[in-house]
């Protein structure tokens, strides 16, 4: 299925505002262009319909009189070097000013002004605007033609042509950076929402939002801030809770892990049926201390009463620790150089490595290879286990609390408490950091820890 790609509705609603602003000014560059254009021109025909009409008089009382200087009089009455004046007589077509072949004048406006009807048209003629007027001669046949030039008028339509698309433009761009910074103003409140849900989704419930002093926000922040409230109030009394039940089951515990150290003792000498009885009660006496351990740890970090102040850690020096005091073969372990530090809690850290490492010698036959890498800024922790590997469906879940993957449900002395992995998710959250699952090269799985890199 093809995927279709929304704008984002801050983008969306500076679109429409710029859309808008540019309809807007669009319709009113229109008014403006029309009446203005309109004006100019109505008055530039009219001035030249007027000095037409004055040079007409002079030039029929000439023709009246029988003067001899009609070429000097026609040559006086030119306006400027790009008005032309033509007169039509029989036989005869006497020109003044700027010298226009008078086959590109209309055969119409001409037999208009002999028919003794005024006239007037916009041309285009040798590549000049004007406005020809005709105008008939009352004492000879014939007709008087002057065309007066439109050059000006036409750069003042085209400058104002431009000024009012420039505008109309600019108010379109002027539109959306409007809209954008309004649409983004408005959905601050929304953003501050979105970012306090997802803390509070990552962890820390002690993200609230800000006082609001619209009165159409106010409700919604102390709502969310109130269900935050509550949240944490729930969060914190679970957990206390939990502190509370592992605390009360470590005087029974201690008794009971000691009952069954002595009973593993005499293992030998409680045979058959009794014996796997035994067995079956130290292995799960084991696994009972073993989640309250975890339990204690999860109610602290939970109700996050032991915070220390962060310090500078060499995350290979901890990894090469933990690696050398636990029994059995020595992991592999491969360090980039320099090695990354990290900022953070020593004794959470312990535990992320340990944990791992339990965890692959509980559930994957052991880790065959743990890596103190280096990449973009993050210094990053690689243990890789020798098992048949985590399918994708069950890498986010076995990082949840009390969840075993496919063990759920089976006991034994390798099932574990299901509460390791989930203690690595929430230390390394607590560091900035993240955990995930992928495959190793060659089969298993391997697990991945990142955590910002600390200055030095």
């Amino acid at each position: 299925m093809t995927r279709v790609h929304r704008f984002s509705l801050r983008w969306r609603v500076a679109m429409v505002l710029g859309l808008g602003s540019l309809l807007l000014t669009s319709a009113v560059a229109v008014v403006v262009w029309n009446l203005a254009s309109g004006y100019m021109l109505r008055q530039r025909e009219q001035s030249a319909v007027r000095q037409a009409q004055v040079n007409v008089r002079l030039v029929d009382e000439a023709l009246r009189t029988g003067s001899d200087g009609l070429d000097e009089l026609l040559t006086g009455l030119t306006a400027g070097p790009d008005t032309t004046i033509l007169l039509f007589r029989p036989g005869q077509v006497l020109t003044s000013g700027r010298q226009v072949d008078p086959d590109q004048l209309p055969r119409k406006l001409l037999d208009l002004g002999r028919d003794g009807i005024p006239a007037g048209q916009r041309l285009i003629v040798s590549g000049i605007p004007v406005y020809a007027v005709t105008l008939p001669i009352a004492h000879a046949e014939g007709a008087y033609v002057e065309m007066a030039p439109m050059v000006q008028l036409d750069r003042t339509f085209r400058f104002l042509s431009a000024v009012l698309v420039a505008a109309t433009v600019a108010s379109g761009l002027l539109g959306v950076a409007l809209g954008s910074w309004a649409g983004r103003r408005a959905l601050r409140p929304l953003t501050q929402l979105t970012k306090a849900a997802s803390l509070i989704a990552g962890g820390d419930l002690r993200a609230r939002l800000p006082e609001q002093t619209d009165p159409d926000l106010t409700p919604l922040a102390t709502t969310f801030n109130s269900t935050a409230d509550a949240l944490e109030q729930r969060v914190l009394r679970d957990a206390r809770f939990a502190g509370d039940v592992s605390h009360e089951l470590r005087s029974p515990l201690t008794t009971m892990v000691n009952a069954a150290e002595v009973l593993r003792r005499r293992r030998a000498e409680i045979p058959g049926t009794a014996g796997k009885a035994v067995d079956l009660l130290t292995s799960e006496v084991d696994r009972f201390a073993r989640m309250v351990v975890d339990l204690l740890e999860i109610s602290r970090t939970d109700q996050q009463v032991d915070d220390p102040t962060p310090e500078s850690i060499d995350l290979a020096e901890l990894v090469t620790n933990v690696i050398t005091t636990r029994p059995g073969a020595q992991v592999p372990l491969e360090v980039d150089e320099p090695p990354p530090h990290v900022l953070g809690d020593r004794r959470r850290l312990d535990r992320v490595v340990s944990n791992l490492l339990d965890n692959a010698d509980r559930h994957a036959g052991g880790a065959v290879r743990v890596a103190v890498l280096r990449r973009d800024g993050r210094a990053r922790l690689e243990v890789d286990d020798a098992g048949p590997g985590v399918p994708p469906d069950l890498r986010t879940r076995v990082f949840e609390r009390f969840d075993r993957g496919t063990r759920a449900g089976s006991r034994g002395t390798d099932t574990g408490s299901g509460l390791g992995l989930a203690l690595v998710a929430q230390h390394v959250q607590r560091h900035g950091g993240t955990v995930r699952i992928e495959e190793r090269p060659g089969g298993g799985a391997r697990f991945i820890v990142e955590i910002p890199e600390a200055e030095r």
